[in-house]
């Protein structure tokens, strides 16, 4: 197989989106290729149950991509190894009527991880500078001040929302919350082949939309936008990663491979030790417990 270098696929300075593979080839075979993630998740899932009687991290992973992009399933293959109490997935939908009564990071704040687990937001809190940017008009329900209609947007409105996302970010980083954002990056074409086949497979019709035919038609916009958030967004605490995703199996891999690559390098990731006085009395307890009648 192909050696895997992630940070090749870190953003750690200005991209274009059109310049970075949407495939990758690994040099093998699928088989293979899964079961290097098998391997590859069951290391990240012992991590994490190390993680959780640690007690001091939570890690926050954000997945981003266009419909038909494989968020669904990757989150399904990528974590199936956990241990339920570990991970907890928000899907995130258009902001109900609570929601809106709050500030647009109000939903994400409360979805935050827990110490010693997983959170993983599929769609985040990047679709307010990318859904909302492509359709203005659904700023207006969120009843900002000075804002009545879309020509009431100021000019820095969207990088100013930004600058606050990487804030809310490095905040929740410094203060215990590991994060890692990829984008799953697709073609135009493939997302075509994958939408047909939701089409075609009557067991997969469910999963098809016609506003997916809709927003395909914002392709260009979606692009442009995604590809400004991730510059302007991509830090060292919270960094981004353009995951080649044609294909599902190598996609997974590589994102797999990255939050390994990442959580391996805290070393301090341990489990609690018994106090002295636990130690030096083991044997009392063992005799305790094998003595019971």
């Amino acid at each position: 197989m192909k050696t895997i270098n992630t940070d090749d696929f870190k953003i750690t300075g200005p991209i274009k989106l059109s310049d970075l593979p949407t495939l990758i080839d690994l040099k093998t075979t699928k088989d293979k290729v899964k079961d290097a993630l098998d391997e590859t998740r069951e290391v990240i899932s012992d991590l994490q149950d190390k993680m959780y009687a640690h007690n001091r991290y939570g890690v926050l992973i954000c997945l981003q991509g266009m419909d038909t992009s494989g968020k669904d399933s990757l989150i399904r293959e990528v974590f199936k190894e956990f241990n339920p109490r570990g991970v907890v997935v928000h899907s995130f939908k258009t902001p109900n009527s609570t929601e809106l009564e709050h500030d647009y990071l109000w939903r994400h704040y409360l979805a935050l991880p827990e110490k010693g687990k997983f959170a993983v937001f599929n769609r985040t809190h990047y679709e307010n500078v990318l859904v909302t940017r492509v359709h203005p008009e659904y700023i207006l329900n969120e009843n900002l001040p000075g804002i009545e209609k879309v020509e009431d947007i100021p000019k820095d409105f969207w990088k100013k929302r930004m600058k606050q996302i990487s804030n809310f970010e490095s905040h929740i980083a410094e203060n215990g919350t590991i994060v890692l954002k990829f984008f799953l990056h697709l073609s135009k074409e493939e997302q075509r082949q994958r939408l047909l086949r939701r089409l075609e497979k009557e067991k997969h019709n469910w999963k098809f939309s016609p506003g997916d035919l809709k927003e395909r038609g914002f392709w260009h916009d979606y692009q442009r936008y995604y590809e400004e958030a991730i510059n302007a967004t991509s830090q060292e605490k919270a960094p981004w990663y353009v995951i080649p995703a044609d294909d599902k199996d190598a996609c997974r891999l590589l994102l797999a491979k990255a939050i390994w690559d990442v959580l391996s390098k805290y070393k301090d990731i341990k489990y609690p030790e018994l106090e002295d006085k636990v130690k030096d009395n083991m044997s009392f307890y063992k005799n305790e417990l094998n003595n019971e009648k």
